[in-house]
């Protein structure tokens, strides 16, 4: 126990997709039967962006912004005023992941796209200081460096497959509509 805690803090990315993925499993436990594509993707999404990009965001506010010389050690850098201002991004991001939480498309979206990004370049840095500096600290090169690259991965299947559930309920929704209409 004494090192799962430890663990769980310094991986804090795949700590919060984990807590993402059981929520939404006991999300689709609660629902009725037959639990339908979209009701999976939908609890998969939404949890994923309220842990994955709203609490662990929110996690690395803290960190960067209170916590910057731990921080700082745990990627293998310096402490730098630059430390504040990442934790601000991160709080911006944060606030948008739990907004999306329960958000329309476009507002999960953003949640997407900047977090993505952000989270991508962050990977590029990791590896240009792995060639570079050497630096294979575990902040660096370890699991943080690796959910740097499939967290926006998974963030864009997500996004793409409640898109797609969207849009055909939405259709589906319009032809039974129109269905309705035709009998009056």
């Amino acid at each position: 126990m004494s090192t799962l805690i430890p663990f769980l803090f310094e991986n804090f990315t795949l700590s919060f997709l984990m807590l993402g993925l059981i929520a939404s499993v006991i999300s689709l436990l609660r629902q009725p039967r037959p639990i339908t594509a979209s009701a999976v993707v939908e609890a998969l999404f939404s949890y994923f962006l309220l842990f994955s990009i709203g609490f662990s965001f929110f996690y690395n506010f803290v960190m960067h912004s209170f916590f910057g010389e731990t921080a700082a050690r745990f990627i293998g850098w310096e402490q730098s005023p630059f430390q504040f201002e990442v934790g601000t991004a991160s709080l911006g991001y944060a606030v948008v992941g739990f907004l999306a939480f329960r958000g329309s498309f476009g507002l999960r979206l953003a949640a997407v796209v900047g977090p993505a990004l952000f989270l991508l370049g962050a990977a590029g840095g990791h590896v240009y200081q792995m060639m570079m500096t050497q630096n294979y600290a575990s902040g660096n090169a370890g699991v943080i460096f690796y959910t740097d690259i499939f967290i926006p991965m998974i963030s864009f299947v997500l996004l793409w497959l409640h898109y797609r559930f969207t849009l055909e309920s939405n259709r589906q929704d319009s032809s039974s509509a129109l269905r309705d209409r035709a009998d009056l």
